[in-house]
């Protein structure tokens, strides 16, 4: 049977989606067959807006659609306090939790030789330069506790011994509602250095 070369294209453009195989892409791309044109065009839309529409937030590296995004420009968050995060969705947890009122910096990554992600890819400087010249009391690293993301919490609270910020790391532990019996043993080991008086 011939090949449709726009279907193949589309199904080869789906995939390269995370958590998106061969098989998943083609009944995606099926499914686009079937729909309205409007509804068609309105994606395809959505799509090419994605990346004219959304952009970094010169200060903190955010994604915003404005020049500076929402959380930098708001007057009444505490800007002497500054979390330190991987990646923009780290930024959405931490905002759904509603439990942190501060500043925020992505690095756009963590240290990674194994995926090529040296220091020099990372958003360090401008984290720096922010230390520097605000009003910074406060940096919270919160990076995954990975192999990476401990990593480059370790780089990150080495290259800020020499200014007058109070570096802290998210504390790990057991969940709430979890079980005792069923917490690995790196994870108790994190609860015990973790804990706090009550």
């Amino acid at each position: 049977m011939e090949k449709l070369k726009a279907l193949q294209r589309l199904q080869e453009s789906l995939a390269k989606l995370p958590s998106v195989g061969k098989k998943s892409a083609e009944r995606m791309a099926f499914a686009m067959l079937d729909m309205e044109d409007d509804d068609l065009n309105e994606f395809a839309d959505a799509v090419k807006d994605l990346k004219t529409s959304i952009h970094r937030c010169p200060i903190c590296g955010n994604f915003t659609e404005e020049d500076i995004c929402e959380i930098c420009s708001d007057k009444d968050r505490d800007t002497t306090t500054l979390m330190v995060v991987a990646s923009p969705k780290d930024v959405i947890s931490f905002e759904l939790s509603e439990g942190y009122r501060g500043l925020y910096h992505v690095l756009g990554g963590t240290i990674s030789l194994s995926k090529g992600m040296d220091v020099e890819k990372l958003s360090i400087p401008s984290l720096v330069e922010r230390i520097e010249n605000g009003q910074i009391k406060e940096v919270i690293i919160a990076t995954n506790p990975t192999v990476d993301g401990e990593t480059t919490a370790l780089y990150l609270s080495k290259l800020l011994e020499k200014y007058d910020v109070s570096v802290t790391r998210l504390a790990y532990g057991l969940p709430m509602g979890g079980n005792l019996e069923y917490a690995d043993s790196l994870t108790l080991a994190k609860a015990i250095e973790g804990r706090r008086k009550i």
